[in-house]
């Protein structure tokens, strides 16, 4: 059975920084691509980012690009995502999410078959 488990959100100021971990069960962890996406009230779910499986290619939406990266550890399972710069508008509970081996892209949540159930980053002002 997979799980995923995501962990690191908070409280941070603007301009401040956080990590976020994914750690993945199941196995084959690294002959997948992971993502992170975020939702945050009134607004859609959103693609922030994703790497490939054995983390040399990322991917990243644009508003996130210069300030956040992936990285991931497969002999740990895990999937992070390091964030800084850290906007107000970053406020949403973020995602971790293994692509699915039929899915071509990163940036579409349809192609995603297992999700964690998220954790809560708020940036104040």
């Amino acid at each position: 059975q997979v799980q995923l488990v995501e962990s690191g959100g908070g409280l941070v100021q603007a301009g401040g920084s956080l990590r976020l971990s994914c750690v993945v069960s199941g196995p084959s962890f690294s002959v997948y691509g992971m993502g992170w996406f975020r939702h945050a009230l009134g607004k859609e779910r959103e693609f922030v980012g994703g790497i490939n499986t054995i983390g040399s290619q990322t991917y990243y939406a644009d508003f996130v690009k210069g300030r956040f990266t992936i990285n991931r550890d497969n002999d740990k399972n895990t999937v992070y995502l390091q964030m800084s710069m850290l906007k107000p508008e970053d406020t949403a509970v973020y995602y971790c999410a293994r692509k699915s081996l039929r899915s071509n892209t990163y940036y579409d949540y349809s192609g995603y078959d297992y999700w964690g159930m998220g954790t809560q980053v708020t940036v104040s002002s």
